[in-house]
């Protein structure tokens, strides 16, 4: 049962976010063996103001054990 949270800053299209729904859900199936009517995605928008400390802090610097991709980027500067 994967659900896929995607936290982004606001500004694409309904059908940007549709279109990379569908992307991800097309990959989520053949990457984990899994049916179609199992995944489930989300997409966030959080305020380039609000960022680090909604997303980078609590999902990326807390989380660096679950964490598979790091970004190449720390709004803190450590």
């Amino acid at each position: 049962m994967p659900h896929v949270i995607i936290k982004m800053y606001p500004g694409r299209t309904e059908a940007q976010k549709q279109d990379l729904c569908d992307r991800i859900v097309k990959d989520v199936i053949q990457a984990a063996g899994c049916e179609e009517k199992t995944v489930s995605v989300g997409i966030e928008e959080i305020s380039r103001e609000d960022w680090a400390e909604t997303v980078y802090k609590p999902d990326i610097l807390d989380r660096k054990d679950t964490l598979y991709k790091q970004p190449g980027y720390n709004p803190f500067g450590d």
